[in-house]
C-alpha cells in the first residue's frame, strides 16, 4: 500500500511491511501467549481469519479479493530473476535461524520447548523468549509475502485461507518436528507433491491429513529422520562415508 499510494520504492514497502508484521505479531503474542494448547491456537486462527475478513470488506482501500495489482521487483514477469532471489532469500532465512538456534536464545528456545516449567524455574523468561518467535517468525513470513506479492503482481486476501495456514502446519510435521532440518525438507517434498497432485484439487488436503496422522502415529521424526536413519545405515555399511554423512552437529 506504500508502494501504491506513497509511491516508496519496493523495498523500503517491504521493510515497512516487516516491521508491521513484527509489531502485530509481538502484540499478538503478549495477548495470547499465555494462553495453553487449544486455546492458543484458535485464538491465532481466529485473529488470521478477521484479518482477511477486515482486508476484504475495506473494498475502497484494498479492492477486497480483487486485491491491489502491485509493480514487479524486477519490471518482468519472467521468472528466471526471482526464482534467483527466492533462492537467496530462503538461503538467508535458513542461516538467519541457524543463528538463532546456535545461540544462547535458541538454548533457552529448547528449554521451553522440552519443560517450560523447569525452564522458568531456571530463570528463563518464557513469555518474553516465546513473545520473540512470534515477532521473528512474523517478519520472515513477511519478508516472503512481500516479495511474493511483487513478484506475481497482485496482493489478495484470497491465500490467508485455513488451507495456506494447514499446508505450513503439514510440512512441518512431515518434515519432522523437534529438528531444524525438517520444515525445510518438509515444504520442498509437500510443494512438490502438491504440484504432482494439483489435479486432484482438493483431494489433495485429504491425503496430506492422511499422511499427517500417519506420521504423527508412526514416525513423529518425520522426513528428517527418516534421511537421518538412512545415513546411518549407509555409514554403517561404507565407513568412509561416515563423518560426511555423518558430521558432528549441536542438538536440534
Amino acid at each position: 500500500m506504500l508502494v501504491l499510494y506513497a509511491r516508496v520504492p519496493i523495498l523500503v514497502g517491504i521493510a515497512a511491511g516487516a516491521l508491521v508484521a513484527a509489531a502485530i505479531g509481538y502484540g499478538l503474542g503478549t495477548l495470547c501467549l499465555r494462553m495453553r494448547a487449544i486455546y492458543l491456537a484458535l485464538a491465532t486462527w481466529a485473529f488470521a481469519e478477521s484479518m482477511r475478513l477486515l482486508i476484504t470488506v475495506e473494498y475502497e482501500i484494498t479492492r477486497g479479493d480483487l486485491g491491489l495489482a502491485t509493480p514487479f521487483l524486477f519490471a518482468t514477469p519472467r521468472p528466471t530473476a526471482y526464482y534467483y532471489l527466492f533462492l537467496a532469500l530462503t538461503l538467508a532465512v535458513i542461516l538467519a535461524a541457524r543463528e538463532i538456534v546456535d545461540s544462547r536464545i535458541g538454548s533457552y528456545m529448547r528449554a521451553i520447548r522440552d519443560d517450560e516449567e523447569a525452564a522458568a524455574v531456571m530463570g528463563v523468561d518464557t513469555f518474553k523468549w516465546k513473545r520473540f518467535v512470534f515477532a521473528a517468525s512474523a517478519v520472515f513470513a513477511a519478508v516472503a509475502g512481500g516479495f511474493q506479492g511483487h513478484y506475481v503482481g497482485l496482493l489478495s486476501p484470497t491465500p490467508m485461507k485455513f488451507n495456506e495456514m494447514a499446508m505450513v502446519i503439514v510440512m512441518v510435521i512431515v518434515g519432522g518436528l523437534r529438528t531444524f532440518a525438517g520444515p525445510i525438507l518438509g515444504a520442498v517434498f509437500i510443494e512438490v507433491l502438491s504440484e504432482a497432485l494439483r489435479a486432484w484439487g482438493e483431494i489433495r488436503m485429504v491425503l496430506f491429513a492422511l499422511l499427517v496422522i500417519v506420521i504423527a502415529r508412526g514416525y513423529p521424526e518425520g522426513l528428517a529422520g527418516i534421511s537421518r536413519a538412512l545415513a546411518r545405515r549407509l555409514a554403517s555399511r561404507i565407513p568412509a562415508l561416515g563423518p560426511v554423512l555423518m558430521p558432528r552437529r549441536q542438538s536440534d
